[in-house]
């Protein structure tokens, strides 16, 4: 009783803390309304700067959380996209605060037409789990590129990683520029209710309902990046060691709690034997064993390898077939395994698996498995493999995603130079690089008029000789 009370003080004191963080920065950004481009690229160039010297504490504190987090995962899909992400705004800041000239049509000249990019304000950041520092300093970029105040929430389930963020990122930035929460699920809901001019949350689509539900009260708008299945569409003629290969690496990266990795696999029922046993030579080059393998990362926390393990025990009352690739299960470290004989009454095709469970489903026509991806909800990533660019371009015209690679997996995400963002069930709006900068800032017309003004002829008293020549000219 005495711990529940003083659980519930703490989380009160936290959300009231939210409260005064965002007054700070709504006080703040009203003071610099246009941080200038020098300003932008030095907070970027700060936080670059901190990430390189904090590699190894970042690394250590990621691998804790998850009980073993292979340190190459962390350096490819955590600080080197995030630095990717940090240079590549850097560079382009100046081009992209540039207003952009339109035209003015004749019947309104003499003028002028522009659009300014304008900072939001204090900008909202929920960050998952399952990448806690690249989920994090990839939106911090974007908003910062955008001249914003901002306020991050780490997940409470990486609590090694959440306040070793929230240390570091104080020691660069003041509290009024970027600040840190850590708590529970009611002082991420308290955050998600705030007034913010823009909300960003990653994590999953349940969640995700409730808050954009929150963020509706204050008509803030938000961009939802969520995930859903995404398909892996193996086509009748690919090398199947190709086609294993690139969807293997895609769904063992961080022991697949990726939200776009493979999530099943269609194949032609012809190749399906010849699918498996392509994926398990795969798998276990990369991983020649399970035990006490560096390489091999664990399942977050024992909640969710309950979850993995249910759908499991679920798929095969139901009938499935595991494959599994290893014999044993280490701690939270478990096992790749195909899952053949698949249907619909089972909650791994339900539900994204988000972890090493990867489901074949066979199919006879390419055009069965479009139609069984279109027939669900649309994913935040679609990948195919064949070399067949006519059918390429059928898979682009005929499937919606969030996005999509040809011939690979996860790597669309690393573009820079691509927008990011699903689609329906998977999320609503995009960021990353420019996408990211446009998303963060509000694009403001401005229609410009000196002394002269030629529009004077067509105000009222209507009926003159000018203005009947003006409709002559543009309307009639």
């Amino acid at each position: 009783m005495v711990a529940d009370i003083a659980y519930l003080q703490h989380s009160q004191q936290q959300i009231n803390q939210l409260d005064g963080t965002f007054a700070l920065q709504r006080a703040a950004f009203a003071a610099n309304p246009m941080p200038s481009a020098e300003q932008r690229i030095q907070w970027l160039k700060s936080l670059s700067e901190l990430l390189t010297e904090q590699q190894d504490a970042l690394i250590s504190a990621i691998s804790a959380d998850f009980s073993n987090r292979s340190a190459d995962e962390t350096l490819l899909a955590e600080l080197m996209p995030s630095l990717h992400g940090i240079h590549y705004a850097n560079k382009r800041i100046k081009k992209w605060m540039k207003p952009s000239r339109r035209s003015v049509g004749m019947q309104f000249m003499p003028a002028s037409a522009k659009v300014i990019y304008q900072p939001l304000g204090v900008v909202g950041i929920i960050v998952p789990w399952n990448y806690p520092l690249f989920l994090a300093i990839g939106p911090l970029t974007g908003a910062l590129a955008a001249g914003n105040r901002v306020m991050i929430k780490m997940s409470e389930s990486t609590p090694a990683t959440s306040q070793l963020v929230k240390d570091l990122l104080a020691r660069v930035f003041p509290e009024d520029l970027v600040s840190v929460a850590l708590g529970e699920a009611e002082v991420g809901m308290a955050f998600s209710k705030l007034p913010f001019d823009h909300l960003l949350f990653t994590g999953a689509t349940s969640i995700g309902k409730h808050v954009m539900r929150a963020a509706a009260e204050n008509l803030t708008p938000v961009t939802l990046e969520l995930g859903g299945k995404s398909p892996a569409i193996v086509s009748a003629d690919v090398p199947l060691a190709d086609a294993a290969e690139r969807i293997a690496f895609g769904k063992t990266l961080n022991a697949g709690q990726t939200c776009v990795a493979p999530d099943y696999v269609l194949v032609p029922r012809d190749r399906v034997d010849g699918f498996v046993t392509a994926y398990r030579q795969v798998v276990q080059r990369f991983y020649p064993q399970l035990k006490d393998n560096p390489d091999y990362t664990a399942i977050i926390n024992e909640r969710q390898l309950t979850r993995l393990n249910g759908y499991v025990q679920d798929a095969e009352a139901r009938g499935a077939r595991i494959v599994s690739l290893y014999p044993e299960t280490q701690g939270r470290r478990l096992p790749q395994s195909l899952v053949l004989d698949v249907n619909d009454e089972m909650k791994l095709m339900q539900d994204e698996i988000f972890g090493p469970l990867l489901p074949v489903v066979p199919y006879d026509r390419i055009e069965d498995a479009f139609a069984y991806v279109n027939a669900r909800p649309r994913p935040l990533a679609l990948y195919y493999f064949g070399y067949d660019k006519r059918e390429q371009q059928r898979v682009l015209h005929e499937t919606h995603s969030g996005g999509v690679c040809l011939n690979d997996t996860l790597l669309h995400v690393a573009q820079d130079d691509m927008p990011f963002g699903g689609i329906g069930p998977s999320g609503m709006g995009h960021y990353h690089g420019h996408e990211g900068f446009l998303t963060f800032s509000k694009a403001k017309g401005v229609f410009i008029k000196q002394r002269f003004n030629a529009a004077r002829l067509i105000y009222p008293p209507y009926g003159k000789a000018i203005q009947k020549l003006v409709y002559k000219l543009f309307v009639r």
